[in-house]
This record gives structure tokens, C-alpha cells and sequence, in this order.
């Protein structure tokens, strides 16, 4: 599956939109993880736990955007965004989102 940011597939051309495909997860941090990172902020740096939390997050909700779009006959997705936000004070929504499509090479070369 291809994945882009960018409205199309350089060498390929768009033969059939599916639409709008999404992913999202809802992460909390663990109370240790979170007072570790209180700790942290005392003294800076990196909130690694965070981090971690986030990065999890998002390859979950791209997995799931990937698997609506391979349902969906998709070869690849366009136009990816992600978005995050707060839910409550320890908790994150991740949700990324594109166009699903169906590209085939570019006969004329690019």
C-alpha cells in the first residue's frame, strides 16, 4: 500500500477515488509512566514515556486506516493527515486520515 501526504502518486495515476479512510486510538499513560515524566518535567528533557505513548499511538491508527483502505480495494492512500488531541488530562486521540485510491502506472511517464 502506498501512503503519501501529497494529493497524488508521483509515476502513477489515479484510476478510481474509494474515499475518505481514518484511523484513530485513545491512549492513556500508566500512573508510573506519568510520574516518571512528572519527575522529568522538574528537571527537563525529553518526556520519553510520552513519547512512547504517542508513537504507539500513531502506528496503531495508521494500522487501522490501512486495513479500511485494503477493504476497500485500496492501493494506496493520499492526502495523509494525522490530528491529535486531548481527551482528558492523560489521554491522547491520535486519528489519521486520507483519500483511498486505486493508482495505476503512469503511461506518459510521470
Amino acid at each position: 500500500m502506498l501512503v503519501t501526504t501529497l494529493s497524488e502518486v508521483p509515476g502513477y495515476r489515479i484510476a478510481k477515488v474509494l474515499g475518505v479512510v481514518k484511523g484513530n486510538t485513545v491512549r492513556a499513560t500508566h500512573f508510573g509512566k506519568d510520574f516518571l515524566a512528572g519527575l522529568r518535567q522538574i528537571v527537563g528533557g525529553e518526556l520519553k514515556e510520552y513519547t512512547e505513548m504517542l508513537a504507539n499511538a500513531r502506528a496503531e491508527a495508521e494500522r487501522r486506516m490501512l486495513e479500511e483502505a485494503a477493504r476497500l480495494g485500496a492501493n494506496a492512500i493520499v492526502n495523509v493527515r494525522f490530528v491529535s488531541g486531548n481527551i482528558t488530562a492523560n489521554a491522547a486521540e491520535i486519528l489519521v486520515y486520507g483519500t483511498a485510491v486505486v493508482v495505476e502506472p503512469d503511461s506518459h511517464g510521470g
